[in-house]
């Protein structure tokens, strides 16, 4: 399956992996293929144990795929090639820092590494994030920890950022001050984020477009208002004796006693007529959020599976 992330023409790409895949002993990566524009917000959203962290290793040159093809930022990822990844920003939760040091000790190493290094913008995040440059690492909390390690990645000004969970495990005023500062972030529209979460909502704040994958397969993309517009629910009362119609598109959300709910993909404006047979009252039909539509997908795709 070929995916696009991006909603432009251009074929400057920030990302490209073509036929990518990947096996473990209990886990297979399936033939991703898909884009990344440069100057876009790109999520990946799937459950946890989905493959999202894998695509991000692979992407990093961390894991090497078992097929394909994979270029960043026009230049192929290997895992010793330091070069390659002087313009990319990686976070992930298993990364770690130096518990005894400081925060000001790991910026001077941080520093000491990359050439495009803003000691401007990061004391604009020690303030932002509340941050003592001072402090031992180890007397940080959790979310203190992580918006120390955006910190030393966005103050690098990369041209591209690899986020894996970033938000995973953080309170809703450090979720906040994470997401606006990847807003401010993206402001600048030559440079481009690949996001990756569980959580929708973080997603679709910041996102263009979305990718959703289950089970090491990508299973539906578009950008971001596409899948909000064409997406729908439908509430009906039919009959007992009402079987669901053959409508493409259409998959049976839930019933109770007489009450059905109907979600579509491809929605069109003469579906609910098509429903209307004898005995049938459309009750309602309502736009779905991007946690609706994202997990309808994830069933959709196990059962077509």
């Amino acid at each position: 399956m070929t995916t696009e992330l991006g909603n432009s023409t251009t074929t400057e790409l920030a990302v490209s992996m073509v036929g990518v895949s990947k096996s473990y002993k209990h886990f297979q990566l399936q033939n991703i293929d898909f884009t990344v524009e440069r100057g876009t917000v790109a999520g990946l959203i799937g459950p946890n144990g989905a493959g999202k962290s894998t695509t991000m290793r692979i992407l990093m040159g961390l894991v090497q795929p078992g097929a394909g093809s994979v270029s960043v930022l026009d230049k192929a990822i290997s895992s010793n090639d330091a070069a390659a990844k002087q313009d990319i920003g990686y976070f992930s939760d298993d990364m770690r820092l130096y518990k005894p040091e400081t925060l000001s000790w790991h910026m001077q190493l941080v520093r000491s590494l990359y050439r495009d290094w803003d000691d401007v913008y990061a004391g604009q995040l020690l303030d932002r994030f509340g941050l003592i440059p001072q402090q031992a690492i180890k007397g940080l909390s959790h979310g203190q920890r992580v918006k120390a390690m955006l910190l030393l990645i966005l103050a690098r000004r990369p041209k591209l950022l690899i986020l894996d969970e970033p938000t995973n495990g953080l309170d809703p005023v450090a979720k906040h001050e994470v997401i606006t500062e990847l807003m401010r972030v993206v402001e600048d529209e030559s440079r481009t984020i690949l996001y990756s979460s569980h959580n929708t909502q973080d997603v679709e704040q910041i996102s263009d477009s979305i990718t959703f994958i289950d089970r090491g397969r990508v299973i539906a993309s578009s950008n971001r208002d596409d899948f909000l517009e064409k997406w729908k629910c439908i509430k009906l009362h039919a009959p007992e004796s009402w079987t669901l119609p053959s409508v493409d598109g259409v998959r049976l959300e839930s019933s109770h006693r007489n009450l059905h709910v109907l979600s579509f993909n491809q929605f069109r404006g003469e579906l609910p007529v098509q429903l209307q047979t004898p005995g049938v009252v459309i009750e309602s039909v309502e736009s779905m959020t991007l946690e609706e539509i994202f997990v309808s997908s994830v069933i959709r795709g196990r059962q077509e599976g």
